[in-house]
């Protein structure tokens, strides 16, 4: 669910570009209190009980007025996405761009555990906060002393971040047949009971995993992105400067 309609429009609000309005009473509330109601009824409820009527409900408003604010549900998603990402997590005690890396990845899956609606949100082209665009420039610093590119450097990222959006708990992303939940262990059943037809599947279903999803494709990814680094420093002369490190 993209959130963009006119990107300069949403650039104004997100950057606080947008004039002040001069005219009609003085609004009673900021945008964070806007948006953190919003926030709010979208972690209890659910995204679809987030609507103009409802908001403008929870903070004794009528839905006109709420007009004052924000001009339509699209520019209250995205003042919701950008009061809900929150601060990105600090790499300096990371060691390594590997360790940072991780650091997050895990900061970003704890974003989305929190806000179970926001993967769902924060895809397609569309105009992001400076909050949000923080979590990418954090995520950058951690490559800046490897010899990739800065286009591969955000590439890099790109990757680690798609990987926790694709592994995220099924009700937010996704379909998750092989993972741990009451439509899995169905599926477990079944195929123990029909090993003949599926006996692969039966036998890794059989086998309690030590690893996550997230956790094993982060590895694989991150195992891959080290080779090439330490490849690329030995071609141009230096040591490698990227230690393997362990997720937790």
């Amino acid at each position: 669910m993209a959130v963009n309609e006119d990107p300069r429009t949403l650039a104004e609000l997100l950057w606080g570009l947008r004039k002040p309005r001069v005219r009609g009473p003085r609004p009673a509330f900021d945008l964070a209190r806007l948006a953190d109601t919003a926030v709010e009824v979208a972690d209890t409820e659910g995204l679809e009980a987030v609507s103009m009527h409802r908001i403008a409900a929870e903070l004794g408003l009528t839905k006109m007025a709420l007009y004052r604010y924000v001009n339509g549900k699209t520019e209250l998603m995205a003042i919701m996405i950008e009061a809900a990402v929150g601060t990105p997590p600090d790499l300096s005690g990371a060691a390594g761009w590997r360790a940072k890396l991780e650091e997050y990845a895990r900061g970003l899956s704890a974003a989305w555990r929190r806000h179970p609606w926001l993967p769902s949100v924060t895809v397609g082209d569309r105009v992001m906060g400076p909050r949000e665009t923080a979590w990418s420039e954090t995520a950058l610093s951690a490559l800046t002393d490897t010899p990739l590119t800065e286009r591969e450097r955000l590439d890099a990222v790109m990757m680690v971040s798609h990987h926790i959006r694709a592994t995220h708990p099924p009700a937010t992303q996704g379909t998750q047949t092989w993972t741990d939940g009451s439509a899995a262990r169905v599926m477990r059943d079944l195929l123990l009971l029909n090993a003949d037809r599926f006996p692969l599947l039966a036998n890794t279903v059989a086998i309690p995993s030590t690893t996550t999803t997230r956790e094993f494709g982060l590895l694989a990814l991150l195992d891959g992105l080290e080779r090439t680094i330490t490849q690329r420093t030995h071609s141009n002369g230096d040591d490698p400067t990227a230690p393997r490190s362990n997720l937790p």
